[in-house]
């Protein structure tokens, strides 16, 4: 039997439990969410394997919404229908908090006969785990503590670069804990012919895994870039084929929808200078792990290219991050102007707050990066927006410091939530 490892959606699933009557676990397959709404669920209804709850959704939906809460629907979209039961039944019973938890891989079109759920449903998004999670980071520099200026120095963690190249191989999915690089290699290439092959066809998109699978790994190509659309499918196509932009774009949606994809939006603030800022978003995906699958390249390889590996360990640095500032509800955006002058993540608080940081796999690259941040801060218009509450550059094998300029030097393997 595998041991539950402790996840920080665990505070965030009892919080919304308390506030609200269903709650929603999104995220990608395989993440964990099934285990996590299990261990607060009383009544289990599991919704892509148990035919027998499909017929009691169309003829005696009852029988399953007056369950012994909480109720949990695991893989809710494979019945639609109990989107609208579950709201409706909340509403009978006077929005009685906690009853239904649901669990779901993939977010259904839109369909002008379902509810929004506003007022009955909180959403918690859920990702592979986080270094922190898994037992690699420390967590002895708290992603909290900087927002509320309090930092403490550390010494580097034990955590070497190649060490951290198999962290980006094997992702954060939980049935890899503990196994070997090259079984969960296999597993991740696996996963992605499932997409492939099963999950991205059931979304209706045509079943052509060749193609496919080149549009994952152009993707992937294109981690941490602002890659267009017109680019990816002009990539994929190739001189002998051909891909319109309307299907790459068709492609970019059902990742989207499956959240296997995360793009990084660009951040906008008032700026002194009148220089125009870049827009597009960066793409990424879920896990650095799938990118690295898409490309069919193993940790030897990676550790001779670490100018490539950057961008999957950004992927890496990213991924943490959006699971640490999820509590904190935080949003995640870049910043780049015309001059080519960016800065890799931005971490906005609802309250205002605000810290960037640049991500250097290299720690030698840590001046550059550091003044590059000074740069950026004299370029934001501080009367309109604040002061930073931290400048950061993220790196791999160095102690936790702030530097005399202010900038913190923050390894990875000491962040955490």
């Amino acid at each position: 039997m595998v041991t539950y490892r402790p996840r920080i959606a665990d505070g965030e699933l009892a919080e919304r439990m308390e506030a609200a009557g269903a709650v929603l676990i999104e995220g990608p397959k395989a993440c964990g969410k099934t285990a996590t709404a299990t261990r607060r669920a009383t009544t289990v209804f599991r919704l892509d394997t148990d035919d027998s709850v499909h017929d009691l959704v169309d003829t005696a939906p009852e029988l399953l919404l007056d369950a012994p809460p909480p109720v949990l629907f695991d893989e809710w979209q494979a019945a639609p229908k109990l989107w609208n039961l579950v709201r409706r039944q909340v509403d009978d019973l006077g929005g009685e908090a906690g009853r239904f938890l649901l669990t779901g891989s993939a977010t259904p079109r839109d369909d002008v006969t379902r509810h929004s759920g506003a007022g009955r449903y909180s959403i918690l998004r859920m990702r592979p785990m986080s270094l922190f999670e898994t037992g690699v980071s420390t967590g002895a520099v708290s992603l909290a503590d900087l927002f509320d200026g309090d930092f403490t120095a550390s010494m580097a963690p034990d955590v070497t670069v190649p060490q951290l190249v198999d962290c980006i191989v094997t992702g954060g999915w939980p049935a890899l804990l503990d196994v070997p690089v090259r079984v969960a290699q296999r597993w991740v290439v696996d996963y992605l012919s499932s997409l492939v092959e099963v999950d991205m066809p059931q979304m209706g998109v045509r079943r052509d895994p060749a193609t496919l699978r080149r549009f994952l790994a152009s993707l992937a190509r294109g981690t941490g870039t602002e890659l267009s659309t017109q680019a990816i499918a002009t990539d994929v196509a190739g001189p002998d084929r051909t891909l319109d932009r309307d299907t790459a774009a068709g492609y970019l949606d059902i990742l989207n929808r499956l959240m296997v994809t995360e793009d990084l939006p660009a951040w906008a603030p008032h700026m002194r200078s009148a220089t125009p800022l870049r827009k597009s978003a960066a793409r990424f995906m879920v896990d650095p792990s799938l990118a690295v699958a898409a490309l069919g390249v193993s940790p030897e390889q990676l550790l001779r290219d670490l100018n490539a590996t950057g961008f999957l360990f950004e992927s890496l640095v990213l991924r943490d991050l959006r699971v640490y500032s999820q509590p904190l509800r935080g949003r995640l955006a870049r910043w780049r102007d015309n001059n080519n002058h960016e800065v890799d993540i931005i971490i906005t608080l609802d309250d205002g707050r605000w810290g960037a940081l640049e991500v250097k796999m290299n720690p030698a690259a840590v001046d550059g990066a550091a003044a590059s941040l000074l740069r950026f801060k004299d370029k934001v218009d501080l009367d309109k927006v604040g002061e930073p509450a931290f400048l950061g550059v993220v790196t791999t094998r160095t102690a936790a410091m702030r530097r005399q300029d202010g900038v913190h030097v923050l390894p990875i393997a000491a962040l955490g939530p």
